[in-house]
């Protein structure tokens, strides 16, 4: 028989990519989408014929038993969380509600329905926030900077504890920033990469960005999704950094994707006080070590190829849409 996983955020970027590896392993999908008056399947409509789609809610905790004894999963990848770092001080309430609680909540589920299943959380550098030490590795202290953040550092700790509590199979990948064409467009990779596209095309002239000294470190979404499924095929549960370990400015992110359409990136960037963290990130850098050694996973995609995959996506789809 097929191996069935169930996905939560199957609609963002990484449910997107990690549908489609599951899919080429032979995997029966399921993909838990929660019932608004506006559904966006944009990112999963090439493929939605091939899984099966389930309402759910990660604020309810019933709504996401039923979904477990409905999908009979052997493998649940939670990557569904309020994920805009910025917006999460406009709505800490809502972000510690799904993106903490809902971890609580879909082990708890896994814990009362069947308590076999392997559990995948989606983690964060951004826990790291002020960091303590560089590059960061499994060991490295959190030190949040957001709620977003905060919520995280909740979601990978109730993970190992419910692993330690009751011995589930419950993993944590602390994947650093992790990009593509999917991203969407309020984050800073995709911002630039669009507005890159859109002023070479004559249909803007010019980007408003935040804090260019900030330092990321960027890999390509497609690669990580592929360390999510190979930490639930080890033998033991243990957490991993899954990470490039470079780092890059935003400055540096900036002039590769106006160098990619032959712009000089100084003519059309301003710097806006309105994009400012209140409390800033400065450098994240991970050490993917113990990734490469225990799960035998590394990236494939360097920093320059995916901005330019980026850039040449949206070039493509404005030209299109906009008949160029």
């Amino acid at each position: 028989m097929a191996k069935r996983a169930l996905i939560t955020g199957i609609t963002g970027q990484d449910g997107s990519y990690l549908a489609e590896h599951l899919l080429a392993h032979d995997y029966d999908v399921f993909g838990l989408v929660r019932r608004t008056s506006t559904l966006n399947f944009e990112r999963i409509k090439h493929i939605q014929d091939q899984i099966t789609l389930v309402p759910g809610d990660m604020t309810d905790l019933t709504s996401l038993i039923h979904v477990l004894r409905e999908a009979q999963p052997s493998e649940v990848y939670n990557l569904a969380a309020q994920s805009f770092v910025p917006t999460s001080w406009s709505q800490p309430v809502l972000t510690g509600d799904v993106t903490a609680l809902g971890v609580t909540r879909i082990l708890d589920a896994i814990r009362a329905t069947d308590s076999s299943i392997r559990f995948y959380q989606a983690s964060s550098s951004e826990m790291f926030g002020k960091v303590r030490e560089v590059p960061q590795t499994e060991d490295t202290p959190f030190y949040p900077r957001s709620p977003y953040g905060v919520a995280k550092v909740y979601g990978h700790w109730i993970t190992v504890n419910y692993r330690e509590s009751y011995d589930l199979f419950a993993v944590s990948g602390i994947l650093f920033n992790h990009e593509s064409p999917r991203r969407g467009l309020e984050f800073v990779t995709r911002k630039v990469t669009h507005h890159a596209a859109r002023i070479s095309l004559g249909l803007a002239n010019e980007l408003r960005i935040g804090n260019l000294e900030a330092q990321r470190d960027w890999g390509f979404a497609g690669d990580y999704v592929r360390a999510m499924w190979l930490m639930l095929q080890q033998e033991t549960a243990d957490d991993f950094v899954v990470a490039t370990a470079q780092t890059h400015t935003v400055q540096q992110l900036i002039e590769v994707a106006f160098n990619c359409v032959d712009l000089d990136w100084r003519q059309y960037t301003v710097q806006d006080q309105r994009f400012m963290r209140p409390a800033e990130v400065d450098l994240l850098i991970g050490d993917p070590s113990k990734a490469k050694a225990s799960l035998g996973w590394q990236p494939s995609v360097t920093f320059e190829q995916l901005i330019e995959m980026m850039v040449k996506a949206d070039y493509d789809q404005l030209k299109a849409e906009h008949n160029l």
